[in-house]
């Protein structure tokens, strides 16, 4: 079954959805779309690869209009349910609003790579580890940081501000966020992901992400599916260098602060740290590969 969308609906579903699509996907999505047979399994892996078209994407289906009992966290399912034709019309209507300049490509260029990679470290660690729905550390991967580019979009000097917060050994790198700002991308981002009706525990998880130390030294067993979500992705951001570009520094100085509940709780090692590293290395995740 797929489900054809009128403009008047694509409009009012794009309302609230400002975080810009990656060009080249958007390029990439254009160039399947007008092929004789769009292929909708590789117009679902285009849009997967970008938060707001995959945000997007998991906002409609999860929509109280389709009523379903369990909200989707996969692109893949949402493309199949919705159908080609609606997933074009929500491509096209998206594409319209997201022009940028080449300063504004330049500067999220960043954000764009290492979300897609952090998403993909995540989605493999899960399964490896055996925690169940890997597709939930997929869509923690890839939404977490959500935040940023709003934040960005809000505040001109954002970044220097997010770069300054990484590049040094603070508690939490919220705080000097809350100092300038009196938000954080964290809270940002999980108003987000509510906006975009993502799960209850990928909600929170985005919301937490910076919160480790307070998550992980309560024992209560009711937070233990968030520290699994949340171990898998500091694993992943960790073994992306997501700190060290984000401060544009050689040390990461959250995982220093971080590890040591992560190992506790995962019963991982710095040995399991170093083979993961290795093993997506040789996959070619371009982050991974930057760090060597």
């Amino acid at each position: 079954m797929s489900i054809d969308l009128d403009p008047d609906q694509i409009d009012k579903i794009l309302q609230g959805i400002s975080i810009p699509p990656q060009p080249q996907v958007m390029v990439d999505l254009q160039m399947e779309q007008y092929h004789p047979k769009p292929d909708i399994g590789r117009i679902a892996n285009l849009i997967a690869q970008d938060v707001g078209l995959a945000g997007t994407m998991l906002k409609i289906v999860n929509s109280s209009a389709f009523g379903l009992a369990n909200n989707i966290t996969s692109v893949q399912q949402a493309a199949l349910f919705l159908g080609i034709k609606s997933v074009v019309n929500i491509i096209n209507g998206i594409s319209i609003r997201g022009e940028l300049s080449d300063e504004d490509i330049q500067t999220l260029n960043n954000f764009w790579d290492t979300s897609m990679d952090i998403a993909v470290v995540s989605q493999n660690i899960a399964r490896q580890i055996g925690m169940p729905a890997p597709d939930d550390a997929y869509a923690l991967g890839l939404f977490h940081n959500a935040g940023i580019v709003l934040m960005n979009k809000r505040f001109p000097n954002y970044m220097d501000v997010m770069q300054e917060a990484y590049a040094h050994d603070t508690d939490r790198v919220i705080d000097l966020e809350n100092q300038h700002f009196n938000t954080n991308h964290a809270v940002i981002g999980y108003y987000t992901a509510r906006s975009w009706r993502l799960p209850r525990l990928i909600c929170d998880s985005i919301a937490d992400h910076h919160n480790i130390n307070h998550i992980f030294e309560r024992d209560a067993l009711v937070d233990a599916p968030k520290k699994n979500l949340l171990s898998v992705l500091k694993i992943a951001e960790y073994i992306c260098g997501n700190g060290p570009v984000m401060g544009k520094v050689s040390e990461d100085y959250e995982w220093a602060r971080i590890k040591g509940y992560i190992y506790e709780f995962t019963g991982l090692g710095p040995y399991d740290i170093d083979s993961m590293i290795d093993q997506f290395s040789e996959m070619g995740i371009s982050s991974v590969l930057s760090r060597h």
